[in-house]
């Protein structure tokens, strides 16, 4: 989970740095969402594809985990990979709708983008436990 609150925050960051320095305006928010979403795609294929890997070499065959499957670590992988493209979304997005409802975007983006990014990533991984594991 706090690997999405991470890149949520980077993503509200560079966001409210471009507000403050009047580099950009709500009426840019699809270009900044089309800009983060392909940053995202990037960060979480390659985060999942690490995390699947970890999961099965270290967890599975270094410390002997029997449990540790072909498909739990697929729930993992996929769980941390649609985290970081929600929370890029979810932080890009914050930060221009709080300046467009007048509330200061740095003081209120941090602690809603970690609210909101950790329930998300539970629904996701809960999801995918359901519908792959038949949990």
């Amino acid at each position: 989970m706090d690997t999405g609150g991470n890149c949520g925050s980077q993503s509200s960051v560079t966001v409210i740095r471009s507000l403050s320095l009047d580099e950009l305006k709500f009426e840019d928010i699809f270009r900044v969402m089309w800009k983060e979403f392909q940053t995202a795609i990037l960060c979480g294929v390659t985060l999942a594809a690490v995390c699947f890997g970890k999961v099965l070499l270290i967890d599975r065959l270094l410390m002997g985990n029997e449990s540790v499957s072909l498909l739990v670590a697929g729930v993992v992988s996929l769980t941390l990979g649609v985290t970081v493209i929600l929370a890029k979304f979810v932080g890009c997005t914050l930060p221009l709708l709080a300046k467009r409802l007048g509330f200061d975007p740095a003081v209120m983006a941090s602690p809603f983008i970690t609210t909101i990014v950790d329930a998300l990533s539970l629904l996701v991984y809960f999801m995918f436990a359901k519908s792959i594991l038949g949990l």
